[in-house]
């Protein structure tokens, strides 16, 4: 352990992790002129644009993005709540005005979180502004008022009460409501463009295609007739071929998806303009410009076409002589960011890769320009016309009855009746539950819903898919830390370190009661803040001290034991926090009820972690830390964050929560500021979070259902310049969380029954995965949680939901939905791991090793060359994993005592060629899952030195110097990029 103490691990220091938060991923606005043959400027425009480039001071290789980073933002499956969670089944819809006068409506359904058995409240309200949506937990003692509801969604004053709508025909118009969030199927532009081309009117004019384009045009969808075509039409003509006879189809992830080509659309001779073909793509708010020649032609600029409409351009040029594709995206400067990044350099020699990215970037750009003010102001007014309207009609009905509902709770889906009028009610429930189901079907057939969304990723391997790290585990955790490669837990049994596969060893016994840890590998540090109340204290150990009494097997040590560990003027205090950028020192502040307590560690000669000083220094930490100054709050805070200034000397922060306010405090002056002020009755404080743009800090400020960016500038005159910028944002989460994580390009909420994923650039929705009994346990390093059940990355629809792709689950009738009882057997909570490096989707510095010992697999050779030892470890770099390869390839081979025969492995092999045949066989690709597995072991012998031939004839014929052929799990041991295909 000692020698890896000197180099400071990526896991240890968090802010270097959060570092890589970064807009420049995204590219730069850009003043872009064009001009025509003779110089004249003709247009200009600011535009974004993306080709790759990340900076000069990016510190990771190029060509290291991932394809965990591409993913569709916002999906319908996780957004079109009323369709999904509503429809077809008993629920209850209100209609109400605020205290300006504007109408809402209401919805609420009881639902079984995606067949989990987790019953949870589903809540929309509808306003002019936008939908909000929210999960409530259910309770079966607690009752839930519709008052509270709306509380929750910070809407607390009333005009008018609510009332419930019981007509069954509300589910149309609140359907209607819903789709006006966007279409779920798109049409997107393709123009053709020769070399040298630099105006819209030569672009257009181009009858044909060159054999390039004809074959991106093959890679992007399948060539369909456009006369009796049933599908989605993307506005062309389906009946007189008036746009033309054929066009380009596909179905992405769900998505219904036409592509407006220009060489498909009518050519007119005498009109130079080509009106019909600009009218099609010169409405497409995306458009995808392929252009021919070199690098060094000139090249489009998005100020040569003429449309007010087009948003985002997609530049695509194609080098035949690699046979790859060259990516850039330009976007109008007022459309937000939006993903995926693109690679460094953007070159995709995998055409199938390209196609997935370029799809799941214009998808998700077109999503992005709906929220500019050109969409989003004419949305508002289209749903402000809607809700004033659906309010007008519903009015009159209201007048006659005197439901004020306000009051009622909602402890059961089904309102309790009186008997004389249940039968009545039943018919009622009846009716709205057939119309319902009808509605969803009607929708399904009609296109307009991800019908076969389910089966999307089914088999994609997403980055926060969790692994197991300890079964059964039987104590309750208070919290923890990880420590290398284990994890160090505080339990209600004592401190006890656990490894993957390895029997637990207690530290502590259960009189050291551990509320806070932190494990400081980096500096040989354990901090802890012990008991409650005024009993509790924080404590300091050097973590080689504990290594070594868990080597030794000394005696198990009690909280009489930890006297000497434990930090002068620090009794009492609930709350501690440490800086994530070490620096020059380790800067600790420790809340003691409304008086902050400032305590540093100097760096000193000691931190070269020789073995002369490990051995000569106390075994107690405690003299090494300095008291510096006390602060005092008006409150005692209930969040706290050390914020690191630019240039460490006065300008380092202290962001505190208390009462309805964020406040940032100078450590050196005591003096604070409002940083956020929180308008709402009850505030429920989360997390200060400490992200680092581009060297610059930066606040995630999480509380009730809100997360807000707010961009903390430099000391300017002794205060900070905390002000509004242009950077900052917020967003919401659809449950309120308990911790939260930040990983980017993720951000990670933490429920009791979920784990909410989002972009952190833009609070995009990402995935929602659902947790049984869920609980984050450290998250400094890899995510360690506990749970009943571990995190899947397929779709969380139900096997049902896969069964019926063609229509929606039919309900039964107007059943009130059963959950099961908890039993009194509790089950074991099993602990999971979710590895850093897969979240940041690049190779990341690994953590140091763990305390305890590693298992090895000790390999027998006859050659007598020293066996390597094998670290249970799921993060080797690609160096560790060649360097395995080069000096034990031939001593592996040699172990194996019944090598598969060669025509045994042709055969197999034969067969699963046959297996991976064209699936490309209708006329219509369904999904990206339809992907072709290529010969990817083709050339493989210039990275791993070893030749493995996908052609069965060549395996079989092979020379009789390889007397075997070994399965394909034996040499996924030396690449990364192989173990994907196991």
């Amino acid at each position: 352990l000692m020698k890896h103490f000197y180099s400071s691990s990526v896991s240890e220091d968090l802010g270097c992790r959060r570092g890589e938060f970064s807009r420049k991923h995204y590219g730069s606005v850009e003043l872009l002129i064009s001009s025509d043959a003779d110089g004249a400027i003709q247009r200009a425009g600011r535009f974004r644009v993306e080709n790759g480039s990340s900076g000069e001071n990016a510190d990771y290789t190029p060509g290291t993005w991932h394809r965990t980073d591409v993913h569709l933002e916002n999906p319908e499956y996780h957004t079109r709540w009323y369709l999904k969670y509503f429809l077809g089944k008993v629920h209850q819809n209100y209609i109400g005005t605020d205290a300006e006068k504007n109408p809402f409506f209401l919805s609420v359904v009881l639902s079984d979180q995606n067949n989990q058995r987790i019953p949870q409240y589903h809540s929309i309200l509808w306003r002019k502004t936008g939908t909000q949506k929210i999960c409530l937990p259910y309770s079966p003692t607690k009752t839930l008022s519709v008052k509270s509801i709306l509380s929750a969604m910070s809407l607390d004053k009333f005009e008018k009460s609510p009332r419930e709508i019981f007509h069954p025909e509300i589910q149309k118009d609140l359907l209607v409501l819903e789709e006006q969030e966007g279409s779920v199927n798109f049409k997107f532009g393709v123009l053709y463009a020769k070399d040298g081309q630099l105006t819209d009117d030569e672009m257009f004019s181009n009858e044909t295609g060159s054999e390039s384009f004809q074959q991106f045009l093959h890679l992007l969808g399948d060539t369909i007739t456009l006369k009796g075509w049933s599908g989605y039409r993307g506005g062309l003509d389906t009946k007189n071929n008036t746009t033309g006879t054929h066009s380009i189809y596909t179905v992405f992830q769900g998505h219904e998806i036409m592509f407006h080509v220009s060489t498909m659309l009518p050519h007119s001779r005498e009109n130079k303009q080509q009106v019909e073909r600009k009218r099609h793509i010169g409405n497409d708010i995306v458009t995808i410009i392929f252009q021919e020649g070199e690098e060094s032609s000139p090249a489009f600029k998005p100020s040569m076409i003429r449309s007010h409409f087009t948003h985002i351009f997609a530049l695509v040029r194609y080098n035949k002589q690699n046979d790859s594709y060259r990516l850039k995206i330009f976007s109008e400067e007022s459309v937000p960011l939006f993903g995926p990044p693109l690679p460094s350099p953007p070159v995709f020699t995998n055409h199938q890769e390209f196609r997935d990215f370029v799809l799941v970037k214009l998808i998700n750009g077109e999503k992005a320009t709906l929220e500019t003010p050109t969409f989003s102001q004419k949305r508002q007014r289209t749903l402000d016309m809607l809700i004033r309207s659906l309010y007008q009609d519903m009015m009159p009905d209201l007048h006659k009855g005197n439901n004020m509902l306000n009051r009622r709770s909602f402890s059961d889906v089904l309102p309790e009746s009186p008997k004389s009028s249940r039968k009545k009610e039943e018919a009622r429930q009846a009716e709205f539950v057939r119309l319902g189901q009808a509605l969803k079907l009607k929708t399904t057939v009609k296109g307009d819903t991800t019908a076969n969304l389910a089966t999307a990723s089914f088999c994609r391997k997403e980055p926060w898919e969790s692994q197991s790290f300890c079964s059964n585990f039987p104590h309750e955790v208070v919290c923890a830390d990880s420590w290398g490669q284990s994890l160090l837990v505080s339990t209600d049994a004592g401190i006890l370190l656990i490894d993957d596969g390895q029997p637990s060893v207690q530290v502590f016994d259960k009189t050291l009661q551990v509320k806070q840890m932190n494990v400081l590998e980096a500096l040989d540090l354990l901090i802890a803040r012990t008991d409650k109340g005024k009993d509790s204290r924080i404590l300091v150990f050097r973590l080689s001290a504990v290594q070594k009494a868990v080597e030794t097997k000394k005696m198990i040590r009690s909280k009489y034991d930890c006297r000497e560990n434990k930090l002068e003027r620090t009794k009492g205090c609930h709350l501690y926090a440490i800086n994530t950028h070490h620096g020059s020192e380790l800067r600790i502040v420790v809340a003691i009820r409304n008086k902050l307590l400032l305590v540093t560690k100097k760096y000193n000669s000691y931190n070269t972690f020789t073995s002369t000083s490990l051995l000569s220094s106390p075994e107690s930490p405690v003299e090494e830390f300095q008291y510096i100054r006390e602060i005092c709050l008006s409150d005692p805070p209930v969040v706290m964050t050390l914020v690191d200034g630019p240039t460490g000397d006065s300008d380092n922060m202290i962001c505190v929560a208390y009462r309805h306010q964020f406040d940032l405090v100078n450590e050196s002056t005591g003096e604070s500021y409002r940083l956020h002020h929180i308008e709402t009755n009850r505030v429920n404080f989360v997390a200060a979070i400490d992200v680092y743009e581009d060297g610059e800090a930066g606040l995630l400020l999480c509380y009730n259902y809100v997360c807000q960016y707010r961009k903390v500038y430099p000391f300017s005159g002794g205060s900070p310049l905390v002000q509004p910028s242009a950077y900052d944002f917020h967003f919401s989460w659809n449950q309120v969380p308990y911790a939260v994580v930040c990983a980017f390009p993720y951000v990670l909420a933490f429920t009791t029954d979920s784990i909410e994923i989002r972009l952190v650039v833009n609070g995009n929705l990402v995935h929602t995965a659902v947790v049984p009994e869920l609980q984050l346990l450290a998250s400094r390093s890899d995510i360690y949680f506990k749970a009943t059940a571990a995190v899947s990355g397929s779709s969380d629809s139900s096997s049902k939901e896969l069964s019926s792709k063609s229509s929606p689950q039919t309900p039964i009738a107007y059943e009130k939905p059963e959950f099961l009882l908890p039993s009194l057997e509790v089950p074991c909570k099993n602990l999971y791991k979710i590895p850093l490096s897969n979240l940041v989707g690049r190779s990341i510095e690994r953590p140091l090793k763990s305390p305890l010992a590693p298992k090895v697999i000790t390999t027998t050779t006859s050659s007598g060359i020293t066996s390597l030892p094998v670290t249970h470890s799921l993060s080797l770099s690609r160096m560790e994993i060649k360097e395995i390869a080069s000096r034990t390839r031939k001593e592996l081979l040699g172990l194996l005592d019944e090598p598969i025969p060669k025509t045994e492995c042709a055969q197999k092999l034969k067969k699963g060629s046959r297996r991976q045949s064209d699936p490309k066989q209708g006329a219509v690709r369904s999904s990206s899952s339809d992907r072709i597995i290529s010969s990817s072991f083709e050339g493989y012998s210039e990275r791993g030195d070893l030749s493995t031939s996908s052609d069965p004839d060549t395996l079989a014929n092979r020379e009789e110097s390889s007397p075997s052929i070994y399965p394909f799990q034996l040499i996924s041991l030396y690449d990364e990029d192989i173990i994907d295909l196991k």
